[in-house]
């Protein structure tokens, strides 16, 4: 399955859920969405550094797929609203960060380096 597959058969599980009206509101429940799982991911491993020493076991790792999963389900839905095609955003992630690589501006800060 490629990312735009993955997309439309995502978009096909939202069960026609409308998140408003105009392009704003369409916008901001997925993206609230997409940061609240982001968020969950991340706590996940922060209790692994806290209470695991940073081990990871494969409970941790299916867990941790999982809240993946929920990430990538909004990244998704967030396209969708804004008309994105996922193959074409992750090739232009990819071509926008091989120019930084090749040009050695990979580290350092802002989006026009």
């Amino acid at each position: 399955m490629n990312l735009s597959e993955y997309q439309t058969a995502a978009h096909r599980t939202s069960l026609g859920a409308t998140y408003g009206e105009g392009d704003i509101a369409r916008l901001i429940y997925p993206t609230l969405k997409l940061a609240g799982e982001a968020g969950e991911f991340a706590e996940k491993v922060g209790k692994l550094i806290r209470d695991k020493d940073g081990r990871v076991s494969e409970e941790d790792r299916d867990a941790l797929r999982d809240e993946l999963g929920d990430v990538l389900w909004y990244v998704a839905e967030v396209a969708t609203v804004l008309d994105l095609d996922l193959d074409a955003v992750g090739r232009r992630n990819i071509e926008k960060l091989a120019s930084r690589a090749e040009r050695g501006v990979i580290q350092g800060s802002g989006d026009k380096r």
